[in-house]
């Protein structure tokens, strides 16, 4: 896998500093930094793109939860002066400025800022459901309340703490205080893949536990770009995640979070504004395809859920299926796809289903390109770093005939744009080229996912000669509050 820093679907929310003096807005991006070329990985390996993170590790195995220290940004040195640091000669509010960028394509100008007052928003009661363990304080231990949502952050009656987001707060003395949660995203953001507009001397983290990475630096750091308009200067910065690209012979993928988040902090006398940026929405949803052939073969998608405690995850999911009205499917990276696969219309119980390839495209023609292998030769595709998982069925699973289906599991992702190495976010579509085998004696039906060549052509050759493909309805990117 190759890493790449860049933007897709996300929720985040920018929750803002009131302290007097400052305002501050954050605004999510839904694009990313281009000019990044992929490179393949083999055998599930991981490659890495120092450009981005030079420590970035895939984060599988969380550590522990740590006691944080309540963190407090530093007393200014120095009484506030009327306007932050002195901005950089030649930029004034009727003049565009460019963005520094990571590819050779241009940016066109932008329009000068205007500012434009809202109304704060306070954060969700789901994103203050914080471990008491994992809490970061927000301000001086005895805030009130008020004061405490003034600053959106969180109050449990006891205790003001930032919550499950990316808070963005400016301080007088011209200092971005900036705390990112790890369930800001799903899947959770790897926090040592964060990173800001510029390098350099305290432009990384000051401070770290599982749930949370808090940043702080000056203004002016960092890379921040400033700007100037009548009676206020404009200081703006960038925080970008990196993410692992998957790169096969037919497309590539990714099942990583990522976002891009454009802050800014504005000195004036006295206001605050609040943005909070939800995900794009999904438009004109595909319809679902099947295609025919001289089999009739159905595929279906579960969504059956645990209801008791200590309930099996998958029987439980196998238990229902999505119909054509609820298609498309939305699903959130990394979440399991349950699929069946079954032949119609046989009363046989010594026909066998058999997979031979399943594979997803970006549409619904299942010859189309890019493509992203999950079973080959009705094995999970061990190139994949995320391996599918076949469901065994037998006669426990209560079908009448329960040679007659095929299920497996895979993880969400979307397909990555070849050109810019951008995440598509566009639906996707599953297909599987299917076989019907006669199992009599000593004939071999089911796949042998460890076998030598020879043994696949054996099992091959017990299998009709008559294939279809069937296709699922449309999965669609989901946002996590979806």
């Amino acid at each position: 896998m190759a890493k790449f820093s860049g933007a897709t679907s996300f929720v985040v929310l920018a929750l803002l500093g009131c302290l007097v003096g400052t305002e501050v807005e954050g605004q999510g991006l839904f694009r990313q930094h281009s000019g990044l070329t992929p490179r393949s990985y083999q055998n599930a390996q991981t490659t890495q793109n120092h450009q981005n993170n030079q420590n970035y590790q895939n984060n599988q195995n969380p550590q522990p939860t740590q006691k944080p220290q309540a963190y407090l940004p530093p007393p200014p040195n120095y009484s506030p002066p009327k306007l932050p640091p002195q901005i950089q000669h030649g930029v004034k509010a009727d003049q565009s400025y460019q963005r520094q960028q990571t590819s050779q394509q241009s940016v066109p100008p932008q329009k000068p800022y205007v500012y434009e007052p809202k109304e704060p928003k306070h954060p969700a009661p789901q994103d203050c459901a914080v471990d008491r363990s994992a809490r970061v304080q927000c301000g001086a231990p005895d805030i009130s309340a008020t004061a405490c949502e003034a600053i959106n952050c969180c109050f449990d009656g006891q205790q003001c703490y930032f919550g499950k987001a990316v808070t963005v707060q400016c301080t007088k003395d011209a200092h971005f205080i900036v705390v990112v949660a790890k369930e800001a995203t799903l899947p959770n953001l790897d926090l040592e893949a964060v990173s800001l507009l510029g390098e350099g001397q305290g432009c990384s983290h000051v401070d770290s536990n599982s749930q949370f990475a808090i940043y702080h630096f000056p203004v002016t750091a960092c890379g921040s770009l400033v700007m100037e308009e009548p009676g206020a200067i404009i200081y703006e910065n960038r925080m970008t995640s990196a993410y692992e690209v998957g790169v096969g012979p037919r497309g590539a993928i990714t099942r990583d979070s990522s976002y891009e988040l454009l802050f800014r902090c504005r000195y004036t006398a006295t206001s605050v504004e609040t943005l909070i940026v939800d995900v794009l929405p999904l438009t004109n949803p595909p319809l679902p395809v099947a295609a025919v052939g001289p089999i009739r073969v159905e595929m279906r998608l579960a969504n059956g859920q645990c209801t008791t405690k200590g309930c099996n995850e998958v029987t439980a999911a196998y238990s229902s299926f999505y119909t054509e009205a609820d298609y498309p499917v939305s699903k959130v990276l990394r979440d399991p796809v349950y699929v069946d696969v079954q032949l119609l219309g046989k009363t046989d119980q010594l026909l066998v289903l058999t997979l031979d390839r399943c594979w997803v495209t970006a549409n619904p023609y299942p010859h189309s390109l890019p493509q992203w292998n999950i079973l080959t030769d009705g094995c999970p595709c061990r190139d994949d770093r995320y391996l599918s998982s076949l469901v065994p069925v037998d006669q426990s699973s209560g079908l009448e005939f329960p040679s007659h289906h095929r299920r497996f599991i895979f993880k969400m992702f979307t397909f990555v744009n070849p050109s810019s190495n951008e995440p598509m976010n566009e639906r996707v579509y599953i297909h599987c080229s299917t076989a019907v085998c006669y199992n009599a004696p000593g004939a071999r039906c089911e796949p042998m996912c460890l076998r030598r060549k020879r043994d696949v052509e054996a099992v091959s050759q017990e299998k009709s000669e008559s294939k279809v493909v069937v296709s699922s309805g449309p999965l669609a990117m989901a946002s996590p509050e979806q």
